[in-house]
């Protein structure tokens, strides 16, 4: 069997999987498209979910699920009654404990062999370089528009894909962001909505089962990446009408006069890129 084209996980970082590896992840191996090669991949992989909410459950669980090397979580926020509604990382008991450990001790016990990193923390403009650097993949369960766009910013300047996904009622949306490789998330949405234009889903409401559908097309994507060989969402995005059934793919274009990764982007020094807080 063919190795899958290389992913985002250097070769060098590969080792051979153990028996038990091999047990617990015999479906993933049995996919031709992935293989030992790929699974090799996947548990050298570090990816970072930016939200322990709705997306990040999900798309963290599945990741975890798969075997992902180190899986870091960022949330500054404790549980809420509310959230168990559809953020299925945590439980009735998790109330009033910080999102991060509940994450954290749920993806543990699904999979010891993952290394979970949990940061409870707000993501800033003064942080984020630090914190975003060094993985290899950045997942976007954020839920509102200046998060979105400080990690889309960061993301594309530090040159790491970004795994986009947002709910809202009934419908979803899931993209690629790489700006090595196409549009960042900026490409699509130059700027934010003006205030009160958009509602949140705290205001419109998100049908509890949506996140879930979302975060793992996210998961799915963030696989793709790391073991290579696919199609990633890359330049296209995937609108999904759950009410209505319905699928529509939307294609998506770099933007050369895109402020963040266009052929004059705003420098990161002094200047703070757009959206930077």
């Amino acid at each position: 069997m063919s190795e899958p084209a290389a992913g985002v996980i250097p070769d060098e970082r590969r080792r051979p999987l153990t028996p038990a590896e091999q047990r617990r992840y015999h479906r993933n191996i049995l996919v031709r498209q992935v293989g030992a090669a790929g699974q090799e991949r996947i548990r050298a992989a570090r990816v970072l979910v930016v939200g322990a909410g709705g997306l990040g459950s999900s798309a963290a669980l599945h990741l975890a699920a798969a075997g992902v090397g180190r899986l870091g979580i960022i949330d500054p926020d404790s549980v809420e009654i509310s959230n168990l509604q559809r953020q299925i990382l945590h439980r009735t008991a998790d109330v009033g404990r910080a999102k991060t450990d509940s994450a954290r001790e749920t993806l543990t016990a699904l999979n010891p062999d993952v290394e979970v990193l949990a940061l409870p923390l707000r993501l800033t403009g003064a942080n984020a370089p630090q914190v975003l650097r060094g993985w290899d993949v950045v997942v976007d369960g954020t839920d509102n528009f200046p998060a979105r766009y400080l990690l889309g910013d960061a993301c594309a300047l530090l040159g790491v894909p970004m795994v986009h996904g947002a709910v809202l009622r009934t419908h979803g949306q899931v993209a690629v962001f790489d700006a090595a490789r196409g549009p960042c998330y900026r490409c699509l949405h130059p700027d934010p909505p003006s205030p009160g234009r958009v509602p949140s889903g705290a205001e419109a409401g998100v049908l509890g089962v949506l996140p879930g559908i979302i975060g793992s097309m996210q998961a799915a994507e963030a696989l793709k990446l790391v073991i290579g060989g696919a199609r990633p969402l890359i330049g296209r995005i995937l609108v999904l009408d759950a009410w209505g059934g319905a699928v529509t793919e939307l294609p998506v274009r770099k933007n050369p006069a895109c402020p963040t990764c266009g052929a004059r982007p705003v420098p990161a020094g002094n200047d703070t890129p757009p959206g930077w807080s």
